[in-house]
Protein backbone atom coordinates (compact mmCIF):
# COMPACT_ATOMS: atom_id res chain seq x y z
CA UNK A 1 0.00 0.00 0.00
CA UNK A 2 1.51 3.35 -1.01
CA UNK A 3 2.27 5.80 1.78
CA UNK A 4 0.35 9.06 1.39
CA UNK A 5 2.33 12.00 2.69
CA UNK A 6 0.14 14.86 3.71
CA UNK A 7 1.54 18.32 3.21
CA UNK A 8 1.85 20.22 6.44
CA UNK A 9 -0.49 23.17 6.69
CA UNK A 10 -0.11 26.35 8.69
CA UNK A 11 -0.24 30.12 8.67
CA UNK A 12 1.43 32.24 6.00
CA UNK A 13 3.30 35.15 7.56
CA UNK A 14 3.88 38.20 5.36
CA UNK A 15 6.01 41.03 6.74
CA UNK A 16 5.35 44.57 5.50
CA UNK A 17 7.86 47.17 6.65
CA UNK A 18 8.87 50.60 5.35
CA UNK A 19 7.17 53.24 3.26
CA UNK A 20 4.52 51.99 0.82
CA UNK A 21 5.67 52.94 -2.65
CA UNK A 22 9.22 53.49 -1.33
CA UNK A 23 11.17 50.56 0.04
CA UNK A 24 7.93 48.57 0.23
CA UNK A 25 7.42 47.84 -3.47
CA UNK A 26 3.74 47.59 -4.33
CA UNK A 27 4.03 45.29 -7.43
CA UNK A 28 6.27 42.90 -5.49
CA UNK A 29 3.80 42.54 -2.62
CA UNK A 30 0.81 42.32 -4.93
CA UNK A 31 2.36 39.25 -6.56
CA UNK A 32 3.36 37.86 -3.18
CA UNK A 33 -0.18 38.15 -1.79
CA UNK A 34 -1.60 36.49 -4.89
CA UNK A 35 0.77 33.57 -4.31
CA UNK A 36 -0.38 33.37 -0.70
CA UNK A 37 -4.00 33.30 -1.85
CA UNK A 38 -3.32 30.35 -4.15
CA UNK A 39 -1.14 28.32 -1.75
CA UNK A 40 -3.23 25.47 -0.36
CA UNK A 41 -0.81 24.84 2.52
CA UNK A 42 -1.72 28.21 4.00
CA UNK A 43 -5.03 27.98 5.83
CA UNK A 44 -4.73 31.50 7.23
CA UNK A 45 -2.55 34.58 6.79
CA UNK A 46 -0.78 36.76 9.32
CA UNK A 47 0.23 40.18 8.02
CA UNK A 48 2.97 41.64 10.24
CA UNK A 49 3.06 45.44 9.83
CA UNK A 50 5.59 48.12 10.73
CA UNK A 51 5.00 51.05 8.38
CA UNK A 52 4.04 54.75 8.44
CA UNK A 53 2.00 54.33 5.26
CA UNK A 54 2.84 55.76 1.85
CA UNK A 55 1.17 56.57 -1.43
CA UNK A 56 -2.63 56.56 -1.50
CA UNK A 57 -2.77 54.54 -4.71
CA UNK A 58 -0.21 51.98 -3.51
CA UNK A 59 -2.07 51.54 -0.23
CA UNK A 60 -5.32 50.95 -2.08
CA UNK A 61 -3.73 48.41 -4.43
CA UNK A 62 -2.39 46.39 -1.49
CA UNK A 63 -5.71 46.71 0.35
CA UNK A 64 -7.52 45.22 -2.66
CA UNK A 65 -4.94 42.41 -2.89
CA UNK A 66 -5.35 41.55 0.79
CA UNK A 67 -9.12 41.81 0.45
CA UNK A 68 -9.01 39.09 -2.22
CA UNK A 69 -7.01 36.88 0.12
CA UNK A 70 -9.49 37.50 2.96
CA UNK A 71 -12.38 36.29 0.79
CA UNK A 72 -10.82 32.81 0.69
CA UNK A 73 -8.96 32.41 3.99
CA UNK A 74 -8.86 34.27 7.31
CA UNK A 75 -6.39 37.15 7.64
CA UNK A 76 -5.04 38.64 10.87
CA UNK A 77 -3.07 41.90 10.80
CA UNK A 78 -0.46 42.28 13.53
CA UNK A 79 0.84 45.83 14.05
CA UNK A 80 4.29 45.27 15.48
CA UNK A 81 5.54 48.84 15.74
CA UNK A 82 3.68 51.34 13.57
CA UNK A 83 0.53 50.81 11.56
CA UNK A 84 -0.18 54.33 10.44
CA UNK A 85 -2.25 55.82 7.64
CA UNK A 86 -1.84 53.66 4.50
CA UNK A 87 -0.54 50.76 6.58
CA UNK A 88 -3.67 50.95 8.74
CA UNK A 89 -5.76 51.28 5.55
CA UNK A 90 -4.35 47.94 4.37
CA UNK A 91 -4.98 46.27 7.73
CA UNK A 92 -8.69 47.11 7.42
CA UNK A 93 -8.95 44.28 4.88
CA UNK A 94 -8.07 41.78 7.64
CA UNK A 95 -10.64 39.85 9.66
CA UNK A 96 -8.90 40.78 12.91
CA UNK A 97 -6.27 43.32 13.97
CA UNK A 98 -3.85 42.67 16.85
CA UNK A 99 -1.39 45.22 18.20
CA UNK A 100 1.01 45.74 21.07
CA UNK A 101 -0.27 48.19 23.69
CA UNK A 102 2.60 50.55 22.85
CA UNK A 103 2.35 50.31 19.05
CA UNK A 104 1.31 53.38 17.07
CA UNK A 105 -1.94 53.04 15.18
CA UNK A 106 -4.21 55.27 13.10
CA UNK A 107 -3.23 58.51 11.37
CA UNK A 108 -6.42 58.18 9.33
CA UNK A 109 -6.25 60.94 6.77
CA UNK A 110 -4.67 62.09 3.54
CA UNK A 111 -1.89 64.57 2.83
CA UNK A 112 -0.73 66.12 -0.44
CA UNK A 113 2.89 67.14 -0.73
CA UNK A 114 4.63 68.88 -3.58
CA UNK A 115 7.90 70.77 -3.64
CA UNK A 116 7.77 74.47 -4.57
CA UNK A 117 11.22 75.53 -5.73
CA UNK A 118 10.34 78.94 -7.12
CA UNK A 119 12.54 80.96 -4.75
CA UNK A 120 15.46 78.57 -5.10
CA UNK A 121 15.27 78.66 -8.88
CA UNK A 122 15.14 82.47 -8.87
CA UNK A 123 18.26 82.61 -6.68
CA UNK A 124 20.28 80.55 -9.13
CA UNK A 125 18.89 82.39 -12.15
CA UNK A 126 16.69 79.62 -13.59
CA UNK A 127 13.28 80.36 -15.07
CA UNK A 128 10.74 78.22 -16.95
CA UNK A 129 8.73 78.92 -20.09
CA UNK A 130 5.58 76.80 -19.81
CA UNK A 131 3.40 76.04 -22.85
CA UNK A 132 0.16 74.24 -22.07
CA UNK A 133 -3.24 73.26 -23.35
CA UNK A 134 -5.73 73.51 -20.51
CA UNK A 135 -5.21 76.28 -17.98
CA UNK A 136 -4.82 73.85 -15.05
CA UNK A 137 -2.34 71.55 -16.78
CA UNK A 138 0.61 72.77 -14.69
CA UNK A 139 -1.23 73.13 -11.38
CA UNK A 140 1.25 70.80 -9.65
CA UNK A 141 4.34 72.37 -11.19
CA UNK A 142 7.27 72.78 -8.79
CA UNK A 143 8.40 76.02 -10.46
CA UNK A 144 5.62 78.13 -8.92
CA UNK A 145 3.09 78.22 -6.10
CA UNK A 146 -0.60 77.35 -6.61
CA UNK A 147 -3.29 79.88 -7.53
CA UNK A 148 -6.47 80.21 -5.41
CA UNK A 149 -8.40 78.23 -8.05
CA UNK A 150 -5.81 75.45 -7.97
CA UNK A 151 -5.92 75.31 -4.18
CA UNK A 152 -9.69 74.83 -4.40
CA UNK A 153 -9.34 72.05 -6.96
CA UNK A 154 -6.69 70.32 -4.85
CA UNK A 155 -8.92 70.61 -1.78
CA UNK A 156 -11.67 68.79 -3.65
CA UNK A 157 -9.32 65.96 -4.61
CA UNK A 158 -8.08 65.63 -1.04
CA UNK A 159 -11.64 65.53 0.32
CA UNK A 160 -12.62 62.76 -2.10
CA UNK A 161 -9.60 60.60 -1.25
CA UNK A 162 -10.05 61.29 2.46
CA UNK A 163 -13.68 60.15 2.31
CA UNK A 164 -12.54 56.96 0.59
CA UNK A 165 -10.25 56.23 3.56
CA UNK A 166 -13.04 56.89 6.07
CA UNK A 167 -15.41 54.58 4.15
CA UNK A 168 -12.80 51.77 4.23
CA UNK A 169 -12.30 52.16 7.99
CA UNK A 170 -16.05 52.24 8.67
CA UNK A 171 -16.65 49.12 6.57
CA UNK A 172 -13.58 47.16 7.66
CA UNK A 173 -14.01 47.92 11.35
CA UNK A 174 -17.83 47.74 11.29
CA UNK A 175 -18.13 51.27 12.62
CA UNK A 176 -20.84 53.84 12.05
CA UNK A 177 -19.65 56.29 9.39
CA UNK A 178 -19.94 59.22 11.79
CA UNK A 179 -17.90 57.35 14.42
CA UNK A 180 -15.21 56.54 11.86
CA UNK A 181 -15.03 60.17 10.83
CA UNK A 182 -14.56 61.27 14.45
CA UNK A 183 -11.43 59.08 14.55
CA UNK A 184 -10.20 60.27 11.15
CA UNK A 185 -8.37 63.37 12.38
CA UNK A 186 -4.95 62.19 11.21
CA UNK A 187 -3.82 61.63 14.79
CA UNK A 188 -1.84 58.65 16.06
CA UNK A 189 -3.17 56.42 18.85
CA UNK A 190 -1.39 53.89 21.04
CA UNK A 191 -2.48 50.30 20.60
CA UNK A 192 -4.31 50.41 23.90
CA UNK A 193 -6.31 53.50 22.89
CA UNK A 194 -6.93 52.05 19.44
CA UNK A 195 -8.53 48.99 21.03
CA UNK A 196 -10.76 51.14 23.21
CA UNK A 197 -12.04 53.12 20.22
CA UNK A 198 -12.60 50.08 17.99
CA UNK A 199 -9.67 50.42 15.59
CA UNK A 200 -8.14 47.09 16.68
CA UNK A 201 -9.57 43.88 18.11
CA UNK A 202 -6.95 42.56 20.50
CA UNK A 203 -3.84 43.57 22.42
CA UNK A 204 -1.00 41.07 22.17
CA UNK A 205 2.24 40.05 20.51
CA UNK A 206 3.19 37.98 17.47
CA UNK A 207 2.24 34.70 19.17
CA UNK A 208 -1.18 36.11 20.08
CA UNK A 209 -1.80 37.00 16.44
CA UNK A 210 -0.41 33.67 15.19
CA UNK A 211 -2.66 31.67 17.52
CA UNK A 212 -5.67 33.75 16.45
CA UNK A 213 -4.95 33.21 12.75
CA UNK A 214 -4.44 29.47 13.27
CA UNK A 215 -7.70 29.13 15.18
CA UNK A 216 -9.62 31.03 12.50
CA UNK A 217 -8.05 28.85 9.79
CA UNK A 218 -8.53 25.55 11.61
CA UNK A 219 -4.84 24.68 11.52
CA UNK A 220 -1.83 24.51 13.81
CA UNK A 221 0.05 27.74 14.68
CA UNK A 222 2.86 26.74 12.34
CA UNK A 223 4.27 29.86 10.62
CA UNK A 224 5.38 29.77 6.99
CA UNK A 225 7.37 32.94 6.33
CA UNK A 226 6.57 34.33 2.89
CA UNK A 227 9.17 36.83 1.71
CA UNK A 228 9.84 38.61 -1.58
CA UNK A 229 12.62 37.24 -3.73
CA UNK A 230 15.81 39.23 -3.29
CA UNK A 231 17.88 40.39 -6.25
CA UNK A 232 20.66 38.00 -7.34
CA UNK A 233 23.44 40.32 -6.09
CA UNK A 234 21.85 40.60 -2.66
CA UNK A 235 21.38 36.83 -2.43
CA UNK A 236 24.99 36.26 -3.39
CA UNK A 237 26.57 38.82 -1.07
CA UNK A 238 24.05 39.10 1.78
CA UNK A 239 24.01 42.40 3.59
CA UNK A 240 26.65 43.79 1.23
CA UNK A 241 23.97 43.84 -1.44
CA UNK A 242 21.58 45.91 0.64
CA UNK A 243 21.26 49.63 -0.03
CA UNK A 244 23.22 52.00 2.17
CA UNK A 245 21.57 54.53 4.45
CA UNK A 246 21.78 57.28 1.85
CA UNK A 247 20.28 55.16 -0.89
CA UNK A 248 17.55 53.88 1.43
CA UNK A 249 16.66 57.35 2.63
CA UNK A 250 16.42 58.56 -0.97
CA UNK A 251 14.12 55.65 -1.85
CA UNK A 252 11.77 56.84 0.92
CA UNK A 253 12.01 60.57 0.17
CA UNK A 254 11.99 60.41 -3.63
CA UNK A 255 8.22 59.74 -4.01
CA UNK A 256 7.49 62.82 -1.86
CA UNK A 257 9.68 65.02 -4.04
CA UNK A 258 7.57 64.18 -7.07
CA UNK A 259 4.34 65.27 -5.38
CA UNK A 260 1.16 63.27 -4.99
CA UNK A 261 -1.46 62.04 -2.54
CA UNK A 262 -0.37 60.09 0.52
CA UNK A 263 -1.94 58.02 3.24
CA UNK A 264 1.08 58.65 5.39
CA UNK A 265 2.27 59.99 8.73
CA UNK A 266 5.09 62.23 7.38
CA UNK A 267 6.76 62.62 10.76
CA UNK A 268 7.88 59.00 10.53
CA UNK A 269 9.64 59.37 7.18
CA UNK A 270 13.24 60.38 7.79
CA UNK A 271 15.42 57.56 8.98
CA UNK A 272 12.51 55.14 9.24
CA UNK A 273 13.91 51.85 10.54
CA UNK A 274 13.54 48.54 8.73
CA UNK A 275 12.29 46.98 11.94
CA UNK A 276 13.54 44.08 14.02
CA UNK A 277 14.50 40.96 12.19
Amino acid sequence: MPIIRRRKTGVGVVEMTGVIGGSLKVPVYTRLLEGVRRDRRLKAVLLEIDSPGGTASGSEVLFKSLERVAREKPVVAYIRGTGASGAYYISCAANKIVTLPSSLVGSIGVISLRPVLQQLLEKVGISFNVYKGGHLKDMSGFWRGPTPEEEGKMGGLIEEIYNNFVDVVASGRRLDLAAAKELATGEIFTGRTAKSNGLVDELGDFDTALDMAAELGGTRPRPFWITPKRPLFERAFGRLGRPGMGERLFSEVEPLLTGGMYYMAPGFLAGYPEGDR
